[in-house]
């Protein structure tokens, strides 16, 4: 599995580096640099996409200073994932933007548990189940899986205006449902 790989190789990298490797620690910031420019560009709107750059400058940087922050015994992908999580969410404060959550992490070098990623689909599926079929299909294809509003009603045969529409209100629906508000 290419993630027990990576996950395998950084964190090497990580604890040669920690014992005084130089060329190891050189590796590593290449590495993570190649790997956090893409976690970023997906994070980040299209207008604010040429800020990546300067994240990944800044998530290196914070991992130079907090290197001994590292526990040795934890994976080190997980304490990447954390360290980049707070410089994004420093970046979207800076810039004031609303901070959206993507419901699935796909970056790939990030250590995830496959069976809480299981739980969370059936819950999710579960809970797209309380509305319409074609707009839990709509919800899924544009908040899920990343299929602009186009795409999605293309696939349903309507309008971009009508799936928004349907969109809107199942989203709604489902926060009145499971947020306890208005129906």
């Amino acid at each position: 599995m290419r993630t027990d790989s990576t996950e395998m190789r950084l964190r090497a990298l990580m604890l040669a580096s920690l014992d005084g490797d130089a060329a190891a620690y050189r590796s590593l910031l290449d590495e993570l640099g190649r790997h956090l420019r893409p976690y970023f560009v997906r994070r980040l709107t299209p207008a604010f996409a040429p800020h990546a750059d300067d994240l990944v400058q800044e998530t290196l940087l914070a991992i130079h200073t907090r290197r001994m922050t590292y526990d040795r015994t934890r994976p080190f992908t997980a304490w990447l994932h954390a360290v980049a999580h707070h410089k994004f969410v420093d970046h979207v404060r800076r810039q004031s933007i609303r901070l959206t959550v993507p419901l699935e992490d796909d970056a790939p070098i990030f250590a995830h548990d496959d069976n809480a990623d299981a739980l969370a689909r059936h819950d999710l599926d579960v809970v797209l189940e309380t509305v319409p079929p074609r707009t839990g299909d709509l919800i899924r294809r544009t908040r899920l899986d990343g299929a602009s509003i186009a795409e999605a009603a293309a696939a349903n045969h309507m309008s971009e205006t009508a799936a928004k529409v349907s969109i809107h209100r199942g989203m709604k629906a489902l926060v009145a449902r499971f947020a306890g508000g208005p129906k």
